[in-house]
């Protein structure tokens, strides 16, 4: 039986590192290799503009995911959150939009390897774009495969490369920018430049992917927030210079009409040579959008397959850890995308359902923070909440309406596609109690749930912050055990415990000896018969600290207590109170076996 579980467990084998690679990278691509120059041909040298603006509406996304990612660190990411909030109905339908996005989003740079080997051969073709294109889907399907582990590291070295090319284009560049080129800077009107903006929203889209690989991520709680932070800056800020030179070194008529911006723009200060690094640097980008993509958009119809939304094979996890059918199908569906899309009809699909899944994510935290359920213990809580969603909310419906008709009917349809799904194969399939129905119950009430979503976040939350009586033990088998021959005075008892646990956390000894002496509102005394633990939350994070003091004759604790004969000092860390409260509980379970004293 354990064995069975392990083999269908996803590893945690991704850390900050990782996850800010697989964002990155998933952002830097053809948003910024061939994006641009359809841009223009909408806004004009005003692209800066729609870019900055695409960079802020994303904010309340980046914040909504962080918080739900950390309370709910589950394969599948946007998926995940929508159904549990707000039912399996709109799970199918957010399902359905975060696995077609990444799939489109993917395939578009696929596409974008195939138009840059232009480059390397002149003589190529459309048919030869598509069949290049589809090649690289295929070795990516293979790299994923393999193992997260493996798409992680080349995911590092893929991104290095292009961080250090595109940083070295903006340093060239910077010297050759012709200020005349933002004269008409605002040449088209501010809905044309929103607009853009829900266009270029793709180019952001990919922020967000680490979500979806969140059950292999080495401590979510903290990794999650701060990779999607760290890349939601520095790649901001790379666009806007990246951009902002190639407007200033691109002849106008140049940039509206190439699907090599990027190249286009190092051409004129560094000749062909320039030309070729830039394409090299885009294939880069290319490769690695499409190697984080197919790796996040494979987990979507894996976690739908788990929940019977989608057929159980979905769910299947190999002997390496990965979702080798979901792989695969995702990796098909890409691969007649690539046939039968062009490059600006994949830009506008894969748009329509960022904005639509951001918008659906935003209304899932509010949902979760309303509810008030116990165990939504989220580790990173979004700031300025509820109005930074609210501002979220009216904003990604005001981007939808701006992008025209095209796209409103697209998103309309989809949401039609996924609830005739969710009614025809999945309706009778499940029933699954989620959170929506908690808000209802504030509101009206009335009682209509049970505790079948709480005790799922509990799961999670165990599994989340490493909560195992294996940990406890190994704990328990290391922590200072310290034997009392004779009686001490309370002074001279907390100077011996603060000696013990100096070193093992970021206080020294005269702190420690402080907060042993006084009993905080963050102290705690739980008794048993003869036993007796002392706690206390300190400052910091992943600390937990414990130590055993053991007394034949018996510490006097005073009052009506008998004598301890067993004193236990806990010192914990915010972060690690789920892991105190059950290590409290297997402590009390063993002071209740007949012989404890004697051992």
């Amino acid at each position: 039986m354990g064995a069975a579980k392990s083999e269908n467990k996803l590893k945690r084998d991704l850390g900050l590192i990782d996850l800010f690679c697989i964002s990155a990278g998933a952002m830097i691509s053809s948003g910024l290799f061939i994006l641009p120059s359809i841009a223009f041909r909408y806004a004009g040298p005003g692209l800066i503009l729609s870019y900055v603006i695409a960079s802020l509406l994303i904010i309340p996304a980046i914040l909504s995911k962080a918080e739900l990612a950390t309370a709910m660190p589950k394969a599948g990411g946007t998926y995940f959150f929508i159904d549990r909030s707000m039912g399996p109905l709109m799970g199918t339908v957010g399902g359905f939009a975060a696995w077609f996005s990444l799939a489109f989003k993917s395939a578009f740079a696929l596409l974008g390897i195939g138009i840059f080997a232009v480059l390397l051969s002149p003589m190529i073709n459309e048919l030869y774009v598509k069949l290049i294109a589809v090649l690289f889907c295929v070795f990516f399907a293979l790299v994923n495969i393999r193992g997260v582990k493996h798409t992680g590291k080349t995911q590092i070295v893929l991104v290095a490369g292009l961080l250090g090319l595109l940083v070295f284009y903006i340093v060239g560049g910077l010297f050759f920018v012709d200020m005349g080129h933002f004269e008409n800077f605002m040449s088209f009107s501010w809905g044309s430049i929103v607009s853009t903006a829900g266009l270029i929203f793709v180019s952001f889209g990919g922020l967000t992917k680490i979500c979806s690989v969140a059950e292999e991520c080495k401590k979510p709680g903290r990794t999650i927030p701060l990779g999607m932070f760290l890349a939601w800056g520095f790649i901001s800020l790379l666009y806007v210079l990246v951009i902002f030179v190639t407007v200033g070194v691109v002849d106008p008529g140049r940039l509206g009409s190439t699907y090599m911006p990027i190249s286009a723009g190092a051409q004129v200060f560094l000749g062909e040579v320039g030309l070729v690094v830039m394409g090299v640097a885009a294939i880069l980008a290319f490769v690695s959008t499409a190697n984080a993509g197919l790796l996040a958009a494979s987990r979507n119809p894996m976690a739908m397959g788990k929940d019977h939304l989608l057929p159980q094979v979905f769910a299947h996890v190999g002997r390496r850890s990965t979702p080798v059918f979901s792989i695969i199908f995702t990796t098909v569906f890409m691969i007649l995308v690539i046939v039968f899309l062009d490059v600006e009809g994949l830009v506008k699909t894969a748009s329509t359902l960022k904005i639509l899944l951001f918008l659906l994510v935003t209304v899932s935290l509010v949902v979760m923070r309303e509810s008030n359920i116990r165990h939504y213990r989220p580790k990173f809580r979004s700031p300025l909440y509820p109005y930074v969603q609210i501002a979220g909310i009216g904003a990604y419906v005001m981007l939808i309406v701006q992008m025209g008709v095209v796209p409103l009917l697209f998103a309309s349809g989809f949401v039609v596609f996924g609830v005739v799904w969710y009614w025809v194969y999945a309706r009778d399939k499940i029933w699954r109690e989620y959170t929506l129905l908690h808000v209802v119950e504030r509101v009206t009430g009335l009682k209509k749930t049970g505790y079948l979503v709480d005790e799922e976040l509990r799961e999670i939350l165990i599994d989340r912050d490493n909560v195992t009586e294996q940990r406890f033990e190994h704990l328990l088998r290391n922590c200072p055990i310290v034997d009392l021959q004779k009686f001490l005075l309370p002074d001279e008892f907390a100077h011996l415990l603060a000696q013990q646990v100096n070193g093992r956390v970021s206080y020294n000894e005269a702190k420690l000896l402080r907060l042993l002496k006084k009993r905080s509102r963050d102290s705690n005394i739980v008794m048993h018969p003869g036993v007796a633990v002392f706690s206390h939350m300190i400052k910091g994070r992943n600390k937990f600290e414990m130590v055993l003091v053991r007394s034949r004759k018996g510490l006097v604790s005073g009052g009506d207590h008998d004598p301890i004969h067993a004193f236990i000092l806990i010192l914990a860390t915010a972060d690690q109170k789920s892991y105190y409260w059950h290590c409290l509980m297997w402590l009390i379970q063993l002071a209740e076996e007949p012989d404890f004293e004697r051992r």
